[in-house]
C-alpha cells in the first residue's frame, strides 16, 4: 500500500512572510499560519484552540508569497509534512517538523482592492470567488 503525505490548512498569517535566499540562489520564504477550532463542551460553554502550523515555500512560489502575503490575511496553503535535524549551540539535536507549500491561495482581497491571487509552484491564477467557511460542530461526535 501506497503511503500519502498531505496537508491542507485554512487559516490566518501571523506574520509577514520572511524571506532568504539560499547561498545556492534559491528563494525561500516561511511564514505561520493560525487555524481556530470552536466547539461547545459539555455545559454548553464554546471553547477555542488555536494552532500554529510554520510553512515554507521555494524558489517562485516563495517570491509570489513574499510579495502578496500579509500578516492577518486568510490563506489556503497545501502541501506535505517535511521534518529537518539540527545541532543547536550546546550541541544538543533539535527536529521542526514544516508544512512544505506546494500551492498557496490568497482568500482574502488585497488590500488595493485587486481580484484575489494564488500561486502554485509558480503559476498565477485567480482564487475561487467565495470560500465556504468551515462548519462549527456542536455535538460531540458520536465515533
Amino acid at each position: 500500500m501506497a503511503s500519502v503525505n498531505k496537508v491542507i490548512l485554512i487559516g490566518n498569517l501571523g506574520k509577514d512572510p520572511e524571506i532568504r535566499t539560499t547561498p545556492q540562489g534559491t528563494s525561500l520564504a516561511r511564514f505561520s499560519v493560525a487555524t481556530t477550532t470552536t466547539w461547545k463542551d459539555n455545559s454548553g460553554a464554546r471553547q477555542e484552540r488555536t494552532e500554529w502550523h510554520d510553512i515554507v515555500a521555494w524558489e517562485k512560489l516563495a517570491q509570489i508569497c513574499g510579495e502578496y502575503l500579509h500578516k492577518g490575511k486568510m490563506v489556503y496553503v497545501e502541501g506535505s509534512l517535511q521534518t529537518r535535524s539540527w545541532e543547536d549551540q550546546n550541541g544538543q539535536k533539535r527536529y521542526k517538523t514544516e508544512v512544505k507549500a506546494s500551492n498557496v491561495v490568497m482568500l482574502s482581497p488585497r488590500v488595493d482592492g485587486a481580484a484575489r491571487g494564488a500561486a502554485s509552484a509558480g503559476k498565477e491564477r485567480e482564487a475561487p470567488a467565495e470560500v465556504a467557511e468551515a462548519p462549527t460542530y456542536d455535538d460531540e461526535v458520536p465515533f
